[in-house]
């Protein structure tokens, strides 16, 4: 909600930028700083309120705003007959500019590849918080904007992938998690050991992990770290002796509390109908149904994944990482690929 606020207050500094700021250009040809800085403020609060206060996905609003500025630059290619004057409707001549930054920039983060940061520790040791990865975009099809169903087929999600996709719960949110389970799979996980359709993810202890907690980064946790063959994949995975293979208490709060707070009854309904879970926690095994995928974090007993919320939609994908390319933490991870 302070977001929100704060979109508004941008949009309403804006809007008095213009009102009375000059609407004259300056000598060298430009128009004035205080109308400037009004159309910028106006639009960064228009992207907020979008955003924070409508809930919004930056697809939609990015394309709305390219559709917006291409409808005024083509305005402005039609009125200006006379291309050696400079265009005096400061509206449409300001706004005009945008679109061949906006339209770019539009077109490589929806159809070629998303920057994306990672957010917690669950898909640790693989990816740790504060890596900023690249996300291909065009792997999994070409993919409507928006609606997200697939246009041109390209690929499809295979077991192992390193997904982004829109958190069913919040798809206004990206979660990144390990995908282990499609169409027609039966998961298990038994005793924190992964089985997919009778085959036993392979793991090998390689020893202790220690990493700063999400919450408390004063705080260290230590995992085992195992290595783990997963089909043709290779990568690594931590495990908690002490911990069960589902957090029922979790389980339950997600059921109860999580996904009715959001009206998401998919997922309650999906895991009772296709999910069996032990008791005492030790176990669940799981159906994925047709055109959803079953996702898990790489660190095992420390991931809110899909044995809590459910099912990924194949709609909700938004693609595979594959990279990353900055840690301000940690400048030897960049260049790193994702396996």
């Amino acid at each position: 909600m302070n977001f929100t606020y704060l979109a508004i207050g941008a949009m309403i500094a804006g809007a008095i930028l213009l009102f009375f700021g000059s609407k004259q250009r300056t000598a060298d040809g430009e128009w004035s700083s205080g109308l400037q800085w009004g159309y910028l403020l106006v639009m960064v609060g228009i992207f907020g309120i979008l955003s924070a206060g409508f809930g919004w996905s930056f697809t939609a609003i990015l394309l709305t705003f390219t559709l917006l500025t291409g409808v005024l630059w083509l305005w402005a290619k039609k009125s200006r007959k006379d291309k050696t004057i400079p265009d005096n409707n400061h509206f449409r001549d300001y706004m005009a500019g945008f679109f061949p930054i906006i339209a770019v920039v539009f077109v490589l983060r929806t159809f070629v590849a998303e920057p994306f940061q990672i957010p917690s520790s669950s898909m640790r040791p693989g990816l740790v918080k504060g890596d900023f990865i690249l996300v291909n975009k065009f792997i999994y099809g070409i993919r409507i904007p928006v609606l997200n169903s697939v246009l041109i087929p390209t690929g499809k999600v295979e077991r192992g992938d390193v997904a982004v996709f829109n958190y069913p719960v919040q798809p206004q949110v990206n979660y990144i998690k390990r995908i282990v389970g499609i169409s027609g799979d039966v998961v298990e996980y038994k005793n924190k050991v992964l089985t997919v359709n009778g085959i036993v993810e392979n793991d090998t202890l390689k020893g202790e992990y220690q990493y700063a907690d999400d919450f408390n980064p004063q705080h260290s946790l230590s995992s085992q770290m195992y290595g783990s063959q997963f089909g043709e994949r290779e990568f690594h995975v931590l495990k908690d002796e002490d911990a069960p293979a589902v957090h029922m208490p979790t389980l339950r709060q997600y059921l109860s509390r999580e996904m009715p707070k959001y009206n998401y009854h998919d997922g309650s309904n999906d895991l009772k109908r296709y999910c069996d879970f032990a008791e005492d926690g030790s176990s669940f095994k799981c159906t994925v149904p047709e055109g959803k995928y079953f996702a898990m974090g790489d660190n095992r007993d420390n991931s809110a994944d899909s044995r809590y919320w459910g099912f990924v939609n194949d709609n909700l994908i938004v693609g595979k990482a594959f990279f990353i390319w900055l840690n301000l933490g940690d400048m030897g991870r960049v260049g790193n690929s994702i396996r």
